[in-house]
């Protein structure tokens, strides 16, 4: 059952939130040998959480707007009780976090019930989730390929039917990655529309925080319900729209809607471009646009990354080197090798960049680019021939996704089945001006409501324990 159907069978008493419940641990327990999309299960919250919920609707009160909706976190937020991995084995020696995070608070308010936390790029830094410590997620639709990443356990788990709704980050693309390569829907919020606190950072200028879910509604619904400003993080934005759900009946009228080309034609294979295009057309776009400065956002956000990242975990590269990821360990000694004059002309460069990106939303609702250049490639690929150029695998996935974060607008991913993929997905991105996630979340759910956008349940079906 997708997201609305749960929530209307709990909440008509048809099934107990402690069945839901059941039944979504019991499908983690049966798929999750293959798919290595949880690192830590929470049953006993998940059960209490539950019950909490049958015991409301028992009484007769009325119910919050995710009551008894299963979903799991990427394991760099905080849990109670729970030692924050950020996909790490440095990080086992924290202790327990002693709160949840803000907004993991703001679902468990809402109703949702937290079923654990997800693999993930060890501290976020990575594109696919082959995390040597925990192991590489799998990507639901072809065990074999990557789930993206890095919030790659959230994309799978949502695909592999575990959970309608997970929670995941998103600094260069790490939930429109995971999102595209397992065919799901994600949104990548404005920069500072939600609270980070209780996250574990990567970059601070440009971590976003955000949802991944099996339909539009389930990402407008969570979506809605982490708003809000929070006086304890200054990175957060006090502005509050509650605008999500009532805009996705208005359609797609009076949008305008254009297609872009330019960079993200030429770092796009046949079939992500076949993609955009198709959605685009859905979308009643007729012009291509050009993103000024792609590549250069682009370098800039690498340059910010890695020289914030490593100063970062600096005081660990310099005592425990060795027990970071050797995929992980070199970007991070990279970036503290980068002359600081370098930082410094990036951050300069961010403020130029995004000034000419928001002059795009002048003529522009919503702009259609792909997720990602390709469809989910194999683990362990180290090389992609891209349109005739050789391209390093796992920095590739970002191609598409890092020049629009640098620009902090927000981004909603919805999942497109092109030909030529092996039955495979790839993802779009419906971009919209700072501010203005219900445009994303209209385009998305036209996309939808067309059948041009949609989840697949994996085939063949994923093994079952016992089954292998």
């Amino acid at each position: 059952m997708k997201t609305l159907e749960v929530l209307r069978t709990i909440a008509s008493g048809e099934r107990s939130a402690r069945d839901v419940c059941e039944d979504a641990l019991a499908r983690i327990e049966a798929s999750d040998a293959c798919v290595n999309a949880f690192t830590e299960r929470t049953a006993a919250r998940a059960r209490a959480e539950a019950d909490a919920v049958d015991a409301r609707r028992a009484r007769g009160e009325l119910l919050p707007p995710l009551a008894g909706l299963p979903y799991a976190v990427k394991n760099l937020y905080d849990i109670e009780g729970l030692t924050t991995l950020a996909g790490s084995v440095i990080n086992r020696d924290q202790p327990p976090a002693a709160a949840d995070a803000v907004l993991v608070q703001r679902l468990a308010a809402a109703g949702a019930v937290l079923l654990g936390a997800l693999n993930m790029d060890e501290y976020a830094y990575g594109f696919t989730t082959e995390n040597t410590h925990y192991g590489p997620t799998r990507n639901p639709h072809d065990p074999a390929r990557t789930a993206g990443g890095s919030s790659g356990g959230s994309g799978a788990a949502i695909a592999a039917g575990q959970v309608p709704l997970a929670l995941g980050s998103d600094t260069n693309g790490s939930i429109r990655v995971p999102a595209s390569l397992c065919g799901v829907w994600g949104l990548k919020p404005t920069f500072g529309r939600l609270s980070r606190r209780g996250s574990y950072p990567f970059v601070h200028s440009l971590d976003h925080l955000g949802p991944l879910a099996d339909t539009v509604e389930g990402l407008a619904l969570a979506y809605d319900a982490m708003q809000g400003g929070d006086p304890l993080d200054p990175g957060c934005h006090a502005l509050r729209v509650q605008a999500a759900m009532p805009t996705l009946s208005l359609g797609m009228i009076g949008l305008r809607v254009g297609l872009l080309g330019g960079y993200f034609r030429l770092n796009a294979s046949p079939a992500a471009r076949a993609a955009a295009a198709l959605a685009a057309q859905t979308l009643g776009a007729s012009d291509e646009v050009e993103w000024p400065d792609a590549a250069l956002g682009r370098a800039a956000a690498f340059i910010i990354t890695a020289s914030e990242a490593g100063s970062l975990h600096l005081q660990d590269l310099r005592t425990r080197a060795q027990d970071f990821e050797p995929l992980v360990v070199d970007r991070f000694i990279s970036g503290l090798l980068q002359p600081a004059d370098w930082y410094l002309r990036a951050q300069r460069f961010r403020r130029v960049y995004r000034d000419r990106v928001n002059a795009l939303f002048r003529d522009w609702d919503v702009l259609v680019a792909p997720a990602t250049p390709v469809s989910a490639p194999a683990i362990g690929t180290e090389w992609l021939d891209l349109n005739g150029t050789r391209q390093p695998a796992r920095p590739a996935m970002g191609l598409l996704t890092q020049p629009v974060s640098f620009a902090g607008c927000p981004v909603a991913a919805a999942p497109l089945w092109p030909e030529g993929t092996g039955g495979l997905p790839i993802g779009v991105q419906l971009i919209a001006a700072p501010w203005r996630e219900d445009l994303c979340l209209r385009a998305a759910r036209a996309l939808q409501d067309s059948g041009v956008a949609h989840l697949r349940s994996p085939t063949p079906a994923l093994p079952q324990r016992g089954r292998e």
